[in-house]
């Protein structure tokens, strides 16, 4: 489960690092997963999203979406009881 409050501490964190590393990039990953260790975290592209799967979080530069872990298999979720971890899909072309 991610609480509400989670995500936007995480949209919060990466808006910031952002602004220090110029881009989304993997020392951003890095820094998040030192400060939230239980949850999983990835990078991609919002062009890589689903047009139809809703942002949790929107910031200019990225999209933050939930993933869940049920029935042994990872994947997008709007349910904030079934996530582990979120998909920060950067918005720059």
């Amino acid at each position: 489960m991610i609480a509400t409050e989670t995500l936007i501490e995480i949209a919060d964190a990466s808006d910031a690092l952002i602004s220090i590393q110029g881009s989304l990039n993997e020392d951003v990953l890095s820094v998040l997963k030192q400060s939230w260790p239980t949850l999983r975290f990835t990078l991609c592209s919002d062009e890589d999203m689903p047009a139809r799967m809703p942002a949790a979080q929107q910031r200019e530069r990225f999209n933050l979406y939930m993933v869940g872990g049920g029935e042994h298999c990872l994947s997008l979720t709007t349910d904030p009881e079934q996530a582990i971890g979120v998909v920060l899909a950067s918005t720059d072309d």
